[in-house]
């Protein structure tokens, strides 16, 4: 996507966008709604910006690059929050039940969604928001869908609904999970990686991490991480699966792999974050600053959606999404007490 920087769309796009991110920061670190998490709250911020009609159709082009661009660059960025030596230390057993929820979430929503009438896309990004991390993954794993351009804005739709749908039963999912603590006779960290390996958004783990102590947060945050480590894996094999499931019989074209090299970035900063000396500082204000433009790029999204296509489509999504996250739970309790 062209677009001229110092035009005059792009300036009224660039500082929309940023005042919802940047309020969206300031409210997402008040006690109550950090549950919800910066990146929900500057995309409700961004819907709100559609009551002025007038701004948005001239940041047009503008909220576009935004929603697109900036998304990448701050899934870039957040590749700096995850510490590689941290994930070994946790051992292989972590990583495994990372990978076997990533891939059993992702294959059992998509698989309920589908027989429920969901359509195919909001399928896949619902399970991918349910399966890894939340709002970063609907945003990562998107790209990799390819539609044509008349189906661009229903796509975004999907993809602001896919959004919703995690974030409000990972909060709602939190609250359950504290609320159950007592009963379900956990050690720390047993309750920790149930939080890291159930919950949706990273924000939504260390607030219910952060319920069972110290020793429970640490686990909550490195099994969390350890299934945000898989975002680029699976972002590929969606993509590949997708372009595969797609192409037509009769279609003799070659097509080119839909390899996002954006998660190689991201891949990239979390080696660079890991092995090359930094103060704690340095990494701080970059993982501020990939939240910063994942909010501006959420923001965007939000600037964009069409309210009565998100309120009619997404009964099913969150029945399928409600079911998914309530089989996690359990599955993660009786991992989490069996083997850790």
């Amino acid at each position: 996507m062209y677009v001229k920087f110092f035009e005059r769309g792009f300036i009224y796009a660039f500082l929309m966008t940023l005042i919802c991110s940047i309020i969206g920061t300031l409210l997402g670190g008040l006690p109550y709604l950090s549950i919800i998490g910066a990146l929900v709250i500057s995309l409700i911020l961004g819907m709100l910006f559609q009551v002025y009609r007038p701004a948005i159709e001239k940041a047009e082009v503008g909220i576009g690059f935004i929603s697109n661009k900036f998304l990448r660059l701050g899934i870039i960025l957040l590749g700096f929050k995850l510490n590689l030596v941290d994930l070994a230390h946790a051992g292989v057993k972590t990583i495994l039940v990372a990978a076997v929820v990533v891939t059993g979430v992702i294959i059992l929503t998509y698989n309920i969604a589908r027989k429920l009438g969901v359509n195919k896309r909001l399928a896949i990004l619902t399970a991918s928001g349910t399966g890894i991390c939340g709002a970063a993954a609907v945003m990562g794993v998107s790209p990799q869908i390819k539609v044509d351009k008349d189906q661009e804005h229903k796509k975004r739709n999907e993809e602001v609904l896919a959004v919703a749908i995690v974030a409000i039963l990972g909060t709602v999912f939190t609250l359950i999970e504290i609320s159950i603590k007592p009963l379900l006779h956990m050690s720390p960290s047993q309750f920790g990686v149930m939080a890291g390996g159930s919950l949706h958004e990273i924000a939504h783990a260390i607030a219910t991490g952060g319920a069972g102590g110290p020793v429970s947060l640490d686990a909550a945050i490195i099994t969390k991480l350890s299934r945000v480590l898989l975002l680029a894996p699976a972002a590929l094999i969606i993509g590949i699966w997708y372009q595969h499931s797609e192409k037509k019989a009769d279609d003799a074209t070659k097509q080119k792999l839909p390899i996002p090299w954006f998660m190689a970035g991201f891949l990239a900063a979390s080696v660079i974050g890991t092995f090359v000396p930094m103060t704690a500082n340095v990494l701080d204000f970059l993982v501020k600053l990939a939240y910063l433009v994942l909010g501006m790029a959420m923001a965007a999204l939000g600037m964009t959606v069409n309210f009565k296509a998100f309120v009619s489509s997404g009964k099913n999504a969150v029945l399928v999404a409600l079911s998914s996250s309530v089989i996690l739970l359990l599955f993660m309790i009786v991992v989490s007490k069996t083997f850790f």
